[in-house]
């Protein structure tokens, strides 16, 4: 487990049975709706591990449809997530899954919608507090509370250089940085968690970066 402080351990102002279970998988679900930068029209949620056995009874399936719907952990919607979810046109469905993972509150979400989809797999480590392990097939670490930005890039010479001065550029400090790939030479994700919100004319100046293909704000 993940501590820096004794809130950690207590856990976060929430409604829902489990820190872990509820309140951990909805800040998942939130951060997949936020990647995905709108509501998707479905929702394929498959739990591992500790989640597969008891998402119902600790609210971990209306938890991760209510972050999904971008509610916060102390909304008082969370326990109707799923029929609010119904109502709003989003078709959800849970599998639960029989594969060995590194952490037993793991879930993998795959959004949908007529123009785009995602993946990502989210872990729930204890009061509350998430990692984000991976993102359209590309392995990160991304904590979700923190203002962040991953950019798709092609693995070419010079790009991260490119990145970090313009952020330097516009004073923005960087807090955690990690570059993956899923081969030499072609597409990279670079994660990015800074410590100031990153504003429009950034992400402007960040997208007309030569091989940049796209960029993803994390506003927290």
């Amino acid at each position: 487990m993940k501590y820096r402080s004794a809130f950690d351990i207590i856990g976060p102002v929430m409604i829902g049975p489990s820190s872990s279970h509820t309140a951990g998988a909805a800040r998942i679900g939130r951060v997949a709706r936020t990647l995905f930068g709108r509501l998707p029209k479905k929702a394929i949620i498959s739990l591992y591990g500790s989640f597969a056995k008891t998402y119902k009874g600790h609210g971990t399936d209306f938890a991760i449809v209510a972050g999904l719907l971008d509610f916060d952990t102390n909304d008082e919607r969370l326990p109707k997530a799923l029929e609010i979810a119904n109502e709003m046109g989003l078709a959800i469905e849970f599998r639960t899954e029989d594969a060995v993972v590194d952490h037993p509150n793991t879930v993998k979400i795959n959004l949908y919608d007529e123009a785009n989809d995602l993946e990502m797999v989210g872990i729930s480590i204890g009061g509350g507090t998430i990692e984000i392990t991976e993102l359209n097939s590309f392995p990160l670490k991304l904590s979700g509370e923190h203002p962040a930005i991953l950019v798709v890039h092609q693995d070419r010479f010079g790009i991260i250089s490119a990145v970090t001065n313009v952020l330097s550029a516009y004073e923005i400090n960087i807090g955690h940085m990690e570059v993956s790939r899923l081969e030499k030479g072609e597409m990279a994700l670079m994660v990015i968690e800074v410590d100031q919100r990153i504003e429009d004319k950034v992400i402007d100046e960040l997208t007309n970066l030569s091989n940049v293909s796209q960029i993803i704000r994390m506003v927290v």
